[in-house]
């Protein structure tokens, strides 16, 4: 697929993703009427957002790289050479970023009543902190995982949405457990957050170091793949 067709889908699946959660907890707590201090309740929320991962999976395989955080594109865009690096700061990012804005206003425009979003309940460098090394472990798991396992679509979905899972809970309570901007910024500009201290360090400027400093940690750890080795990978996926 061309550049084009890559921001358009990067653009769809951001809108999509911040539409993703609501929907689940609109199905959890509205339809099924669970309550949301029940564990029953809890338990089948995570289920669906397993699912719902797992679709968002598969749209990023149908639009052959489309992608919806910002952060993930930063990774492939530090490994993939200067010009793609220049295309995923200054176009891919951006486009994510109005795709999550878009999405959460249309989202409030539907739903008037909904909440606003990820919650910071620490200090500004605790959740700068939390969220950094949040996304330092799902990045080392992401790089990990398509280095091992390049060609198993539900092996890598399935662990790394359970990864993902977990990451969020654990963080939760602390500062949203986002680990992904660009759907924070679209909360954030909807309510006229998106330029604050407190969203800039800690779900943009902790995540970003985070993300480049895994990047670096797993090529120092593990050595690049040699042609040889990437051959194989290019064939199973």
């Amino acid at each position: 697929m061309g550049r084009i067709g890559i921001v358009v889908s990067d653009l769809v699946l951001s809108f999509m993703w911040t539409w993703a959660g609501v929907l689940v907890n609109i199905l959890v707590h509205g339809v099924l009427g669970f309550s949301r201090k029940d564990t029953t309740g809890e338990i089948v929320r995570y289920l669906f957002s397993v699912i719902s991962m797992f679709v968002f999976a598969f749209l990023q395989k149908l639009s052959k790289g489309g992608l919806y955080n910002p952060l993930t594109a930063l990774a492939a865009g530090v490994t993939g050479g200067f010009s793609n690096f220049i295309f995923t700061v200054l176009v891919r990012i951006p486009v994510e970023v109005i795709g999550s804005i878009l999405g959460v206003k249309h989202i409030i425009h539907v739903f008037p009543e909904i909440g606003k979003g990820p919650k910071l309940n620490v200090a500004i460098h605790h959740g700068a902190l939390t969220e950094g090394i949040l996304t330092f472990f799902i990045v080392m798991l992401s790089l990990g995982l398509a280095r091992k396992i390049p060609g198993s679509f539900f092996m890598k979905t399935w662990i790394g949405s359970i990864a993902k899972l977990t990451l969020h809970v654990l963080g939760a309570d602390l500062t949203g457990g986002c680990m992904n901007p660009a759907a924070v910024m679209g909360w954030a500009y909807a309510r006229g957050e998106h330029i604050t201290q407190e969203h800039l360090l800690v779900y943009w400027l902790g995540p970003i170091k985070a993300t480049l400093l895994a990047v670096w940690f797993f090529n120092v750890v593990f050595k690049p793949l040699t042609e040889e080795e990437e051959k194989p990978k290019a064939k199973t996926d």
